[in-house]
């Protein structure tokens, strides 16, 4: 079954940007097909290896940070190829 998960992580202290980018780049080697904008980051591909990426990296950046959050949405199938329609 394929998902699509929508991310945004922002950690709550002064040197936010560094944990972000290093977060990102670890999605990005994942093999995971992997989309950003301004706003969020979109991660496509298989629920259990998305499931199982988003957990380590995850615990990963929650470990090297001491305040952060992270709003997830996710839809059962994959949405990497959606184009509006209008």
């Amino acid at each position: 079954m394929n998902i699509s998960v929508e991310l945004t992580f922002s950690p709550l202290q002064d040197d936010f940007e560094e944990h972000i980018i290093n977060f990102i780049k670890k999605l990005r080697a994942s093999g995971l097909t992997v989309l950003e904008n301004p706003l969020s980051t979109q991660v496509y591909g298989d629920y259990n290896t998305v499931m199982e990426v988003l957990r380590m990296e995850m615990e990963t950046a929650f470990k090297l940070m001491d305040r952060g959050l992270m709003y997830l949405k996710i839809v059962k199938s994959d949405r990497s190829g959606y184009e509006p329609h209008f």
